[in-house]
């Protein structure tokens, strides 16, 4: 165990997870009423991202999908959580006092999504299991703080800067989004030149 490792392999995840750039959701699903448990959250994502780093291609393979796919489909997600946020529209119906919206997207796709998937498959190739769990823990921990603490940022930030934000991410989770659909769409299909046309696989 070689602890700059466990520094670096966390600090990948950190930036992979972005779970600062993530507060003006968390505090928009909030306004909505959707009550949102932090320690669930941060519980599902760890056992999300502990599944997926021991089996996460057999997983995948279970339902006949890859990598690729998985992660455009994660990308669709947060288009559509991006302009919910810019537009100030609703694609995602959650009744107010639920919390369902601790699973799906806080816990999947926001935290343990398909860029945190994809990234833990690549650290295999790479770091000790040992390593990526430590810092897959490390990463929880801040995780839980800062949802766990979202409201009092909420009240430091206010309405309107919570307002500002909230567009300002929306629109850098439309292009992160966008990015992980360009990244693997390509992958998943492939040219036929007999017919012109392209194959979906």
């Amino acid at each position: 165990m070689n602890l700059q490792n466990i520094l670096s392999i966390t600090l990948i995840l950190f930036s992979v997870i972005d779970i600062l750039g993530n507060i003006p959701i968390i505090i928009d699903l909030k306004k909505k009423g959707v009550v949102v448990d932090s320690m669930q959250a941060a519980l599902v994502s760890m056992g999300l991202m502990i599944a997926f780093l021991y089996a996460g291609e057999v997983i995948l393979s279970l339902f006949g999908l890859d990598v690729q796919s998985f992660a455009v489909a994660g990308s669709i997600i947060l288009f559509f959580l991006g302009l919910e946020m810019i537009l100030g529209v609703r694609f995602f119906r959650e009744s107010a006092g639920s919390n369902t919206g601790t699973i799906v997207p806080i816990a999947f796709p926001l935290i343990a999504g398909a860029g945190t998937m994809t990234t833990l498959i690549s650290l295999k190739s790479k770091y000790e299991n040992l390593e990526i769990l430590i810092s897959i823990f490390i990463n929880i921990v801040v995780v839980f703080a800062v949802l766990h603490f979202s409201d009092f940022v909420k009240e430091k930030l206010g309405d309107a800067g919570t307002a500002v934000l909230r567009k300002v991410f929306g629109i850098i989770l439309l292009a992160i989004a966008i990015k992980l659909f360009k990244e693997n769409f390509h992958l998943i299909i492939t040219p036929d030149k007999k017919l012109g046309i392209a194959k979906l696989y």
